[in-house]
């Protein structure tokens, strides 16, 4: 995207044939001086080329700076759907008086909170935001920033300040502290749910704008030290509650009872008792439908805010008490003392009224038809003209409305401010009622354009008047450029002694019926030598013309006094205070009554508490830096994208906007002192003055001529000097100027992060190596300590195995030989010999011996075939198997000569323990008895597989 400079200069000539602009700019310069002939053909010049007008982003780039140029270069970018034009300090915004899709989308927002230089990128409220929201960021003092949103009613005020806390309540969000992000979004939630309470609440649909703020309103978005949203806080100026009651022709009450009336459920109807075809004095032009009148949406935000159903269902409970209220008329009655009459229908509304404020109707009807009056210590009773009814019934509506505004601004104060430890910076938003001029005005009207003076004179005295000064007083060339100072008007309206103000104050604290008349007469008296006033002499009715900085406003002085005094009868606090409705109830609990008959120093007067709250706002304005965006209003009939070169020229000569840019083309617009500038950009040099920041002046200043010298090394003495001009304490700079600082600054912090981030990173890359060599060596020493005591373990568990299995051993081996039979033993036993033909032929001649002798061998059934009595020994380890050995010995029974007995306890059993000795085997497991012959004849010869068994066993 190409900058407004690279399209400054371009070729131009001179058209002949331009009647249209020449007679604009006879038209538009009537009331100033005559062009002389140069800047004339200059301008025409400019004007020449209208296709190449709408790509000025910067009016200070318009050469020359003329009401016509200005004017033309507005209009062909507002053709070409471009709404935001800078003016120097100041943003110029042009209602389209249509949805624009996309321009104030979540990526707009990110790509100018996101963007290096936003300046860079086409005009945008968000650039505004984006630059407060950067010098909190910064800490340039003062820190705290102030965006102040003027111009008419209907210029689109209130959406800008819509938007505004939209953007901040995104970009002030977006962090990646995922801990506080559920606060964050709630905050940021309740915070944009307060926009439209409010205006559901405060706005109304007027001639102008059918979105009219009705009150003023300073919203604090609250951050805490990175920059993110944790709160805010509302401060409102000067309700109008006067609407309630009264509302101007062709106007509307406000929106919250329009939103009840076509936004209810049948059932809320019949609750709140409003009759579908039930019509409300106090709601004229009820068929007409705008966007706002959206019920739904108030209904959600009351919710989000914290506003439970049964305190929703007592506010609405209120509203629609206050439209019965509005439907009750007096008639004047027959004796004058006697009360006022009631029709039928008017009871019916005002017993409604009763039940819904919950409330005693004779009670509530006593108040409104008698007047009660103070005389000492007595109260005396006297009954009320009709006149005098309809009054107190229009305080008690507008009394209870004001009363429940100033309830919901503390309970939505509640709901979203921050404890004053959690925040420490602020961005406040300024949204206020545009200067308004009506067929008649009165003291709303002037209160509303004298806020508007203020902030006119805020813009005067700190840019206009006070940056002039500065370059004189610094020691700059400057010559001063004229432009038009509101502080006359300012002066007439509050000055002191003598102000409308004053006078007006005097008047109501008087004890006595206030004259219009008479108060114009000492009006006319007292400040006749004032320039900003003047009187028709000739009209009827009683009115003073005060000379504003956008126009002359006529304001009637019939009703002024009594709007002032704002009395509220004590006998109908009373009664509120005593109603069953809670709300209403603690609203008024604390709310003291006052007594007409105090003394006139004790009153506070409406423009007395709304010049006070206008003081305070103005305080917090001249602490903080502000931002100025004008609204400007391109046509009277809010008519989409539809552009009248009268009406905007007007607003632009009200509100200063050429001399600004003047100013802004000529001037330096950001201005830092020398300890601020070196605090902050000193690290591009790298030295400071000896004493540090503490030194004198004049080493500052060398300072900061060398610091400038180095940023500005490449560029010649002219051009230095149109960037930046070094005052006898502060330096003063232009954006672009301060846009080459913080490259520079950035170009010195990048490096140094860039050494800090190599640095620590060798630091830590040794300090985990020399980590992990001592883990190496700490894992090694305690793993050789482990496998040594493991090792000793098992030595240990080793020796003790052996010494078990020795013992053991040495055990089942002395158990083994007590068991065994001994050689010895079977040596001295007289065992007659074999005979050698029993050895020879493997057979025994058992009936030839005489003692029974042990047979070492098997089978046993060779041997036992015709042995009448003989003596086995036998190896069978356990006590199973010995028993299975006898049992195998089936022998035929012959009268009991034969006996089988065991030797387990005699001389030649085996060992159960040990292994067999000599010549007894018996393998069990696979015992050869079973292919033995049982019962073998009694033969003397032995064949077959038996002679085979017994030679290889004997």
């Amino acid at each position: 995207m190409s900058s407004a400079a690279d399209r400054r200069h371009f070729p131009v000539g001179f058209r002949s044939g331009e009647p249209t602009v020449k007679g604009f700019i006879q038209k538009v310069h009537c009331p100033h001086p005559l062009l002389n002939d140069s800047l004339e053909g200059e301008i025409q010049a400019f004007l020449i080329d209208e296709d190449q007008l709408h790509t000025y982003d910067d009016l200070t780039k318009v050469n020359p700076v003329t009401p016509t140029t200005v004017l033309k270069c507005l209009q062909a970018r507002y053709s070409m759907k471009v709404f935001y034009t800078h003016a120097g300090c100041t943003l110029v915004a042009l209602n389209p008086f249509q949805p624009i899709p996309d321009l104030y989308s979540l990526d707009v927002m990110k790509e100018y909170h996101l963007a290096p230089q936003p300046q860079e990128f086409k005009p945008h409220i968000f650039i505004v935001a984006e630059e407060a929201y950067r010098n909190v960021r910064g800490q340039l003092e003062p820190v705290n920033q102030s965006l102040v949103v003027s111009g008419e009613s209907g210029a689109g005020k209130t959406w800008t300040s819509r938007c505004l806390m939209k953007y901040y309540a995104t970009v002030a969000a977006s962090s990646s502290l995922m801990k506080s992000q559920d606060t964050v979004e709630r905050i940021e939630r309740r915070v944009l749910d307060s926009n439209p309470l409010m205006e559901a609440f405060g706005n109304t649909c007027t001639l102008r704008n059918n979105n009219s703020s009705r009150f003023g309103k300073y919203i604090q978005l609250q951050l805490d030290r990175c920059q993110l949203l944790v709160g805010a806080s509302v401060q409102t100026y000067l309700l109008e509650k006067t609407r309630v009651s009264c509302q101007p022709a062709n106007e509307r009450n406000f929106h919250i009872f329009y939103q009840m009336m076509k936004g209810a459920t049948d059932e809320q109807r019949k609750e709140w008792k409003l009759q579908h075809d039930q019509r409300f004095v106090w709601l004229p032009n009820s068929e007409k439908h705008v966007e706002e009148d959206s019920f739904h949406e108030t209904v959600k935000a009351m919710v989000h805010l914290g506003i439970d159903a049964e305190r929703q269902r007592q506010v609405f409970r209120i509203l629609s008490g206050i439209l019965q209220l509005g439907n009750v008329s007096f008639s004047s009655s027959a004796n004058e003392s006697q009360s006022c009459d009631l029709d039928e229908q008017s009871e019916g509304f005002l017993h409604r009224a009763a039940e819904l404020l919950c409330v005693s109707a004779d009670e509530l009807q006593t108040c409104l038809r008698v007047r009660t009056l103070k005389a000492g210590k007595q109260s005396v009773f006297k009954p009320c003209s009709q006149a005098e009814c309809g009054v107190k019934r229009d305080c008690l509506a507008k009394v209870i409305y004001a009363q429940l505004f100033e309830w919901l601004v503390t309970f939505i104060n509640n709901s979203v401010c921050a404890d004053k430890s959690t925040w420490c910076n602020f961005i406040g938003v300024l949204d206020v009622y545009g200067f308004e001029c009506f067929q008649n005005n009165n003291l709303e009207q002037l209160c509303i354009n004298y806020a508007n003076e203020k902030l006119q004179q805020h813009f005067v005295a700190h840019y206009l008047r006070a940056q002039q000064e500065e370059y004189v007083s610094e020691g700059l060339e400057w010559s001063f450029v004229k432009y038009q100072d509101n502080q006359s008007c300012l002066d007439l309206i509050e000055g002191s002694p003598v102000s409308v103000f004053s006078l007006l104050n005097e008047e109501s604290r008087l004890n006595r019926a206030s004259d219009a008349t008479t108060l114009r007469v000492r009006l006319e008296k007292e400040l006749r030598d004032s320039a900003n006033i003047s009187w028709d002499r000739f009209s009827k009715v009683p009115h003073f013309t005060v000379t504003h900085y956008a126009g002359k406003v006529n304001y009637q002085i019939e009703g002024m006094v009594e709007k002032n005094k704002d009395p509220v009868p004590p006998e109908l606090i009373s009664l509120l205070q005593k109603s069953d409705n809670p709300l209403l109830h603690q609203i008024f609990s604390d709310k003291e009554t006052e007594n007409p008959n105090n003394k006139g120093l004790s009153k506070v007067t409406v423009v007395s508490k709304f010049k006070n709250s206008l003081e305070s706002l103005m305080k917090i304005l001249l602490a903080t830096t502000p931002h100025y965006t004008r609204c400007i209003k391109p046509n009277p009939d809010c008519k989409p994208l539809t552009f009248e070169k009268e009406e905007v020229i007007m607003q632009l000569e009200a509100c200063g906007i050429v001399e600004t840019i003047h100013i802004s083309a000529a001037g330096f617009p950001i201005r830092i002192s020398f300890k601020s500038i070196l605090q902050r950009y000193g690290l591009i040099t790298k030295c400071l003055p000896s004493h540090g920041l503490e030194a004198d002046n004049d080493d500052l200043h060398q300072e900061v001529d060398k610091l400038l010298s180095v940023v500005l090394h490449h560029l010649s003495c002219e051009d230095r000097r149109s960037l930046v001009h070094c005052g006898r304490t502060k330096v003063f700079l232009t954006q672009t100027m301060l846009d080459l600082l913080e490259d520079q600054r950035k170009k010195i912090l990048s490096r140094s992060a860039f050494s800090i981030q190599c640095c620590w990173l060798r630091y830590q890359r040794r300090r985990r190596l020399a980590r992990y060599q001592s883990a190496t060596l700490i894992q090694a020493a305690v793993r050789s300590w482990f496998v040594r005591k493991e090792v000793q373990r098992w030595n240990r568990a080793a020796a003790v195995i052996q010494n078990t299995w020795k013992k053991w051993r040495a055990l089942q081996k002395s158990l083994a030989e007590s068991e065994l039979d001994d050689a010895k033993d079977l040596v001295s036993e007289d065992v007659p010999e074999l005979n050698p033909v029993v050895r020879e032929r493997g057979s025994v001649q058992l009936s030839t011996i005489q003692e029974p002798v042990t047979v070492h061998g098997w089978p046993m059934g060779l041997a036992l075939a015709s042995a009448p009595s003989i003596t086995v020994s036998l190896t069978a380890t356990g006590f199973q198997k010995v028993l299975s050995a006898m049992a195998s010995l089936n022998l035929p029974s012959r009268r009991g000569e034969y006996k089988v007995e065991t030797n387990q306890y005699k001389q030649g059993l085996a060992s159960i323990r040990a292994q067999p000795r000599g010549s007894v085997k018996l393998h069990y497991k696979r015992s050869p008895l079973l292919y033995a012959d049982m019962q073998p004849d009694l033969k003397s010869d032995v064949t077959g597989f038996n002679e085979i068994l017994l030679e290889k066993t004997l």
